[in-house]
């Protein structure tokens, strides 16, 4: 699967020297120095705004040469990267963040696109496209039928596609930007077996993550960058989880998961009775069947369960955006829910998995974006208040330590944990008194996810009743008053923070010893 061209063996297949990178004239990079030994999994790591993802696009030629300071070298030659094309030519793979597929083609038409033919021309032999997919499909266990058409498949499907389209091109570098966030456990197990299998072929990972487990499983080296620049490196031998996290974030982060004394009230103020949410595709399905369960003030619900479980369909019908049956109580007062405007109204605010989908306006300010949601709140008499706006947007900006030089900053220059709190500042305008958290802290660093956590703890002091869903177990287990399990689209199991344990989530999430409770 790797370019043959590996005969030499220099000491790093990868070295980028004295990097610095500017943007409107402050600094996201100052003189970087990253070097990667030859088939080495080399993680980067570091706080959102760090600058790993500027660092791994100029690699990947989105910022091209001239456009930034210091030199890439491949296997000790050096390289001027134009674009993302020039990147692919020599050998370098990325998968990005965000998912970036093409709905109305097939699998293998996504994996292979621009090459769907091995010898050029114009006549496209589908059927041996459809063959050369499968083939690698199954050599990175991807249990995924190539000709099925990408709009059908949810994010952990397109994550994959993603996956094998950068290794389809066969590259000797291959960048993993949070490429598990999506993923199940399974799956990021199976991709983690691919990545050791192919070091052995000459491939060389360049891997960023936000989870120590995922770096203590599968990293041989790790540089750590902190505003911008290098703030640590350690080999294997030396991996130590308090050691990397002070790197990260210059200083010692205790308790990382925050402790609290309970403030949950005895009062409901939220009831959903048989919610039912019909399949959009197949008739007489349905992704949610029959889900009821209650809130109660200062309550932290967990709902959890594995991809496909219908948890995020079951706060996504809740808030109004997707039709359903069944019924919803606010404050013990039976509430129509059919659209988003009808939940702010009845206080109901909702975190979306997806910022870039549908969490932020990147065409606008912070200040936009966080007054978006409830805006007769910073208006006159029909007539918006710009100074009252901004002052609204500031107290959000350092109340979630929004890393940005005023509300002014476009959401677009953000780094990606920090327009995850642009988006929980836009939910907690509006002032919700039922919060639905879905992937609160994807793809968000650990002193944010720290920040995030303690956010969250005060909310819930303050009387608001949240439902966190997180795909991130311990974190869960953590967090949560009371954990829900839901497989099939049906809670299968449930147990407050006393009772709870990985294993017996586990057992639920996959249908065994309690999924009595589904039948």
């Amino acid at each position: 699967m790797l370019n043959p061209d590996h005969s030499l063996n220099p000491a790093f297949a990868l070295e980028m020297r004295g990097i610095s990178k500017s943007f409107a004239g402050v600094r996201a990079l100052s003189d970087v120095t990253v070097r990667v030994q030859q088939n080495h999994i080399h993680a980067l790591i570091g706080e959102n705004g760090a600058g790993k993802s500027t660092l791994m696009k100029i690699l990947d030629g989105v910022y091209p040469a001239g456009t930034f300071e210091g030199q890439i070298f491949l296997r000790d030659r050096p390289v001027r990267l134009g674009s993302p094309f020039d990147a692919r030519q020599q050998g370098i793979g990325y998968v990005p963040q965000e998912i970036g597929v093409i709905e109305g083609l097939t699998i293998a038409e996504n994996i292979f696109v621009g090459r769907w033919n091995e010898e050029g021309g114009v006549i496209v032999d589908f059927q041996r496209l459809f063959t050369r997919a499968a083939e690698l499909l199954d050599t990175m266990k991807i249990q995924l039928d190539p000709r099925v058409q990408v709009v059908t498949l949810n994010a952990s499907q397109r994550q994959l596609v993603m996956i094998a389209r950068a290794l389809a091109a066969r590259p000797s570098v291959l960048i993993l930007d949070e490429a598990t966030a999506c993923l199940t456990l399974d799956e990021t197990r199976n991709l983690f077996r691919v990545v050791r299998r192919l070091r052995g072929q000459a491939l060389t990972t360049i891997f960023i993550t936000h989870k120590m487990s995922e770096l203590f499983e599968i990293a041989d080296s790790a540089t750590i960058l902190r505003d911008g620049t290098v703030a640590a490196e350690f080999e294997r031998a030396q991996f130590d989880e308090h050691e990397i996290v002070a790197a990260m974030v210059g200083r010692t982060i205790e308790n990382y998961y925050p402790v609290r004394e309970s403030a949950v009230s005895d009062r409901e103020v939220f009831r959903v009775e048989e919610l039912t949410v019909p399949h959009p595709h197949l008739a007489h399905r349905n992704v949610v069947d029959g889900v009821s369960f209650s809130l109660r003030r200062g309550e932290i619900l967990g709902i959890g369960g594995l991809v496909g479980s219908g948890r995020s369909e079951t706060v996504n019908a809740l808030y109004g955006r997707l039709p359903h049956r069944g019924r919803i109580f606010v404050e013990g007062r039976e509430t129509l829910v059919r659209n988003p405007r009808e939940a702010k109204a009845h206080g109901l605010g909702l975190l979306t998995e997806d910022r870039k989908l549908d969490g932020l306006l990147f065409n606008f300010a912070i200040r936009e974006n966080v007054t978006l949601h409830d805006l007769p709140q910073v208006s006159r008499l029909r007539v918006l208040d710009r100074a009252h706006e901004t002052a609204c947007a500031a107290h959000y900006l350092q109340q979630l330590s929004i890393r940005a030089p005023s509300v002014q900053t476009p959401v677009a220059n953000l780094s990606g944990g920090n327009q995850q709190k642009v988006v929980l500042a836009k939910v907690l305008f509006p002032k919700p008194r039922v919060l639905f958290l879905d992937e609160p802290t994807k793809g968000v660093d650990v002193g944010a996810k720290n920040e995030i956590y303690k956010l969250m703890m005060g909310l819930a002091g303050q009387g608001i009743a949240l439902v966190v869903i997180s795909s991130e177990l311990p974190e869960l287990l953590a967090l949560a008053d009371r954990i829900v399990v839901l497989a099939r689209g049906r809670i299968v199991d449930e147990f407050n923070k006393q009772e709870a344990s990985e294993q017996r989530f586990m057992l639920a999430a996959t249908g065994g010893a309690n999924s009595h409770l589904s039948n």
